[in-house]
């Protein structure tokens, strides 16, 4: 019977770690359902309750590697210098990629743009904070805690299938997410999962799926005004969406609906994973074993 619980280490296994995580995620929301409603009643917007939603996510987090008797910093959160260079990389990466994307739909004539006659600066720092938190959660719930448990018990494809899955299918419930989109978005948001854990991967750090995640995000919707998994946004640019498959471009979903992303994707996983990342972190190399890239799995 102790097996079952602990591994041969006898710390408890990293399946029951991450059945830890789930409980009080969902406890949470004992928390989150009283507190927005009571914000909302004073005039508080749902955008506006995304901080409440990360840190609610952020505590139970802290629960979760305090009860290990670690720090937060060992999920991904070393606010250094480091971590925001590796933000920085990120965030191009993702603007980057955001664009080659939305370059390949537009030379296959799916999307035309004109400036919005309503654009301000107003509307593009406001996506900063909205797509900032945004990846924040998603982040920290999808590659943070439960994703790093995975990865010890299992071994990285195992986590990599397993939370890529749970990422997709997550956002089954998105408008316009039916027929021929619901296949080609599920694959591309599948595939999105699986470099922002590449990316968490190469690092051992949040920093830079964050910025990657954030920089798709924002240049798509705030930027070009495209749909962003099914949630439509005002950018500084107005599309035209012309009348084309809506697998060319992806209709009012966004380009993530789009073959031109999973291409995207395809390519940025293959630099990912000829990427070896930056130098190594000084508590890697002054860590007794092997490094945290080909240390063997624990048990699950």
């Amino acid at each position: 019977m102790k097996h079952l619980f602990l591994d041969s280490n006898d710390r408890l296994r990293n399946g029951w770690w991450v059945a830890i995580f789930i409980a009080l995620m969902f406890a949470s929301r004992f928390v989150y359902t009283p507190a927005s409603r009571a914000l909302q009643d004073l005039g508080v917007t749902q955008d506006w309750l995304e901080p409440l939603r990360f840190g609610l996510l952020l505590l139970v987090t802290w629960i979760c590697v305090r009860l290990r008797k670690d720090k937060l910093s060992s999920v991904g959160f070393v606010l250094n210098a480091r971590w925001a260079r590796e933000l920085g990389i990120g965030l191009a990466f993702g603007i980057a990629s955001a664009l080659l994307a939305v370059a390949m739909i537009w030379l296959a004539g799916g999307v035309r743009f004109e400036l919005d006659p309503a654009r301000s600066v107003s509307i593009l720092l406001y996506g900063v904070y909205f797509h900032a938190f945004v990846a924040l959660f998603e982040e920290t719930l999808f590659r943070g805690f439960a994703f790093q448990r995975f990865v010890d018990g299992a071994g990285p494809w195992i986590a990599q299938i397993v939370l890529g899955l749970v990422f997709a299918t997550s956002h089954w419930g998105n408008p316009d997410m039916d027929g021929i989109t619901l296949i080609i978005a599920t694959v591309e948001l599948f595939l999105g999962a699986v470099i922002l854990g590449l990316a968490y991967l190469r690092t051992r750090s949040l920093a830079l799926p964050i910025g990657l995640h954030f920089g798709w995000n924002w240049l798509h919707g705030y930027g070009l005004g495209l749909g962003v998994s099914g949630v439509e946004h005002a950018g500084w640019l107005r599309p035209l969406l012309q009348d084309v498959p809506t697998w060319v471009n992806g209709g009012r979903f966004g380009p993530e609906a789009s073959v031109f992303a999973i291409v995207t994707d395809l390519a940025a996983i293959v630099l990912l994973w000829k990427w070896k990342g930056l130098s190594p972190r000084p508590s890697a190399q002054n860590r007794p074993g092997p490094a945290p890239e080909t240390r063997a799995p624990a048990a699950i």
